[in-house]
């Protein structure tokens, strides 16, 4: 059987656009892949960019300078020695026939930027990312840390739909046109192969016996009539079976879910000035960010205290001016007392974020040591404590405490905004083994 006697199928063309808007003058591909191929510069580059930035400024673009060394592609030159012949731009010193001097080294005419021969003085390679980009980046090596996915949930389950293969029986918008002209394809073949073989030799046996002029005429008519048999028996075939019908096949599998509380502390009392309170409302705009970024599925619960402390909404966390004493405890206790009431079970991931200026009454301090050790730490994946102020006040000595005994209780200083990312960086930092 050869490819001329196959009946040539109707060829099945895929088109593949791209509806995503692209820029003026800017390719969509080629960003990607320049972006993909210099991920960790980059990263390095926008690590830097945010040291100089304010907090309300974290979510635009910046411009990133990489280094023209770090860019460069391998280009092939000419060597030193040979004869070349080039043409040169007119000039005012040489005339037709002068010999013009090497250039000592061997090299070319220069970089054409007057820089120094190791390229130090070459400009970086500048381009700008935007604001999704610049996120990516400062938030791809971020996670919660110690977050486990626990248990498939009864009541809200998350599904996942995959590809299973194809079924020979479906909803009819789910048809794989090109899979079931194959098996077509496949099905007339193997039931006509040998059909076709056969009449291909009864074909060339007729015309050997139409070109001697003594064939008996009885033996030309059995020869057609087995022809036509065979030929009948083929357009019996059927072009398109139902058995050769293919569906796309999709399953639906369940997802073991994680759900995380991120209780956010922050302490307004007195002693926290507007320099302080500004610090620490970087911090917590800052993990907000990374929270409602990463972790939809992420409740964030905000608290804010003096004598007193009282859940508040995103708003008020943020903008609230009030102010009074300090009783650090209060704020602990109505954090245990929402976990109680809203997120005990083994399904729930508890994170805790506090900032305070360290300042607290003494008699206070040891009981903000003891909820920690005793109540909430067993209940927490991960406890962040904050301190917005450099001097070691009696919270400070009193966690240290829980931090010595406590490997999932971390605390540090921020003086200064300059020290508001490395230190968040530090805190949130995806472990290697969590």
């Amino acid at each position: 059987m050869t490819s001329s006697n196959i009946k040539p199928e109707r060829a099945m063309l895929h088109q593949v656009i791209d509806r995503r808007l692209s820029g003026k003058n800017k390719s969509i591909g080629n960003r990607e892949r320049f972006l993909r191929r210099y991920r960790d510069q980059i990263r390095e580059a926008v690590r830097k960019a945010v040291g100089d930035r304010s907090i309300h400024d974290i979510e635009k673009g910046t411009d990133i300078s990489l280094p023209k060394r770090d860019v460069s592609e391998p280009v092939f030159s000419h060597g030193p020695g040979g004869t070349r012949e080039m043409v040169h731009p007119g000039n005012q010193e040489y005339v037709r026939g002068d010999r013009i001097p090497r250039p000592e080294g061997g090299g070319g005419g220069g970089n054409g930027s007057g820089a120094s021969p190791d390229g130090s003085g070459e400009d970086d390679f500048v381009f700008r990312i935007t604001r999704e980009e610049f996120m990516n980046y400062f938030f791809d090596d971020l996670a919660l840390p110690r977050l486990i996915r626990t248990q498939l949930l009864a009541d809200a389950p998350e599904w996942k739909t995959r590809r299973a293969g194809f079924v020979s029986q479906g909803n009819p918008t789910s048809l794989h046109v090109v899979r079931s002209m194959r098996v077509a394809l496949g099905r007339r073949i193997a039931m006509g192969g040998d059909a076709r073989i056969e009449l291909r030799k009864l074909e060339e046996y007729l015309r050997q016996l139409e070109k001697h002029d003594h064939t008996p005429p009885a033996e030309i008519a059995a020869v057609k009539a087995e022809i036509e048999v065979l030929r009948t028996r083929l357009k019996r075939v059927p072009f398109l079976d139902p058995f050769d019908l293919r569906y796309r096949n999709r399953v639906r599998e369940p997802l073991p879910t994680s759900k995380a509380a991120m209780f956010c502390l922050m302490d307004v009392s007195g002693s926290m000035d507007e320099a302080r309170k500004d610090l620490a409302k970087r911090f917590f705009i800052l993990l907000y960010l990374f929270l409602t970024r990463h972790y939809q599925q992420t409740d964030v619960i905000f608290i804010r205290h003096h004598t007193q402390a009282a859940e508040v909404t995103e708003d008020e966390f943020f903008h609230a001016t009030e102010s009074g004493g300090t009783v650090v405890s209060s704020a602990l206790t109505l954090m245990h007392e929402i976990i109680r009431e809203r997120y005990m079970g083994s399904e729930w991931n508890i994170y805790g974020a506090q900032a305070s200026d360290g300042d607290n009454w003494q008699q206070d301090s040891s009981k903000c040591r003891e909820l920690l050790d005793v109540k909430l730490l067993p209940l927490c994946r991960y406890f962040a404590y904050v301190q917005v102020a450099d001097e070691d006040q009696n919270l400070w000595e009193e966690y240290t405490r829980v931090r010595d005994a406590n490997p999932h209780f971390a605390m540090q200083k921020i003086v200064t905004p300059a020290q508001i990312f490395p230190v968040f960086r530090d805190l949130f930092k995806k472990s290697v083994n969590p």
